[in-house]
């Protein structure tokens, strides 16, 4: 089907709403609460827009289109209401861009640059600190919250923990954990999903503070190292440190749809630890060991498998393999211990 928006008419699907039209041509209508993981919210009320045939302003996310549907996202009328609810939530929270680490990345940011508003026009009473650092790998900063709702949602439906809601109520609500436990003492598992969702800086993660921000760094795809499922993630890299800044989980790939466990989106130090090994090591006649090429160390490991094999039988040797490769490659290794060494002593380290 084709609607119009702009003056400009569009193909759209049938199901599709106007804003996921917009996004799908590059349209920006500014939104804080949608976000195509979590479904349609309405909350925000950034997005309305006028359509014609339909009374007052319209949430672009949850209307669905129509053949020649007309929508206009830039009218006086639309502008004013977008920008009196950016205005409302930047007056009630402390977003001090300059400080925050989600600054480049923010979609309230986005949202006020689109609008021209260079500072709020409402001033409220200074807000006292409150913050939750009792996590290990997150920063909770309720003054920045705009209570969009996603991290709920996400928490809720997505990987279905079950632990963030929101408690409170009126100008006193905000998000809690367990009813009402801090982060770090509740039952949350620390998947981190609810930071990579937050359209602000409300949820944070605790390492990235000081560190380079989303426009400084090199974004590389890669895969999870840490177990078999092969997870897609996003890395981001800082060049001139050379080192990991953060991890996102690409929320294209089929595989795992943007989600990651703790260990894959906080477990990255050891990237960069000086205690990794980047060499083989092999041991010395007295107990110590050197650094080796992989050829010297593979053939040391093929002899000695060969010796005893043909001193004790193959049923001497037994091979253990990692979670933290490929479901390929342990298939491959027990191939490789059942055909070439002949044995099937093999074991998995993942008991599951």
């Amino acid at each position: 089907m084709l609607i119009t928006i702009n003056g400009k008419q569009y193909e759209a699907e049938a199901g599709q709403t106007i804003l996921q039209v917009a996004k799908k041509h590059g349209l920006y209508i500014p939104s804080l609460c949608y976000h195509e993981k979590v479904g349609v919210a309405g909350k925000c009320r950034v997005c309305v827009v006028e359509v014609e045939g339909m009374r007052g302003l319209q949430t672009s996310c949850s209307v669905v289109v129509r053949e020649g549907m007309t929508v206009s996202t830039r009218t006086e009328k639309a502008l004013q209401a977008q920008k009196l609810v950016v205005d409302l939530l930047l007056s009630s929270g402390t977003h001090d861009c300059l400080a925050c680490a989600q600054n480049g990345k923010c979609e309230l940011q986005d949202a006020a640059y689109y609008l021209g508003i260079e500072r709020p026009t409402l001033v409220f009473s200074d807000m006292a600190p409150n913050c939750d650092e009792t996590s290990e790998f997150v920063k909770v900063d309720h003054n920045k919250c705009i209570s969009c709702g996603r991290c709920v949602a996400a928490c809720q439906r997505t990987v279905t923990n079950d632990v963030i809601e929101f408690g409170y109520r009126g100008a006193n609500t905000e998000i809690v954990f367990d009813d009402g436990k801090k982060m770090g003492d509740s039952t949350c598992v620390q998947c981190g999903e609810c930071v990579q969702i937050c359209p602000v800086g409300a949820l944070t993660e605790k390492k990235v503070q000081g560190q380079a921000r989303y426009w400084e760094t090199e974004k590389v795809k890669s895969v999870c190292p840490y177990c078999g499922v092969g997870c897609t993630m996003e890395i981001h890299v800082d060049r001139k440190q050379n080192k990991i800044v953060r991890v996102n989980g690409d929320e294209k790939s089929p595989v795992n749809e943007g989600m990651l466990c703790v260990k894959g989106r906080f477990g990255y130090d050891f990237v960069g630890h000086p205690d990794r090994l980047t060499s083989p090591l092999i041991r010395n006649d007295d107990g110590t060991f050197r650094k080796a090429s992989w050829d010297e160390a593979l053939d040391l490991v093929a002899t000695k498998l060969n010796d005893i094999k043909a001193k004790h039988g193959p049923d001497k040797i037994m091979g253990l393999a990692s979670a933290k490769v490929t479901n390929e490659e342990n298939y491959t290794f027990q191939k490789f211990m059942r055909t070439v060494v002949g044995t099937n002593n093999v074991d998995h380290c993942a008991r599951l």
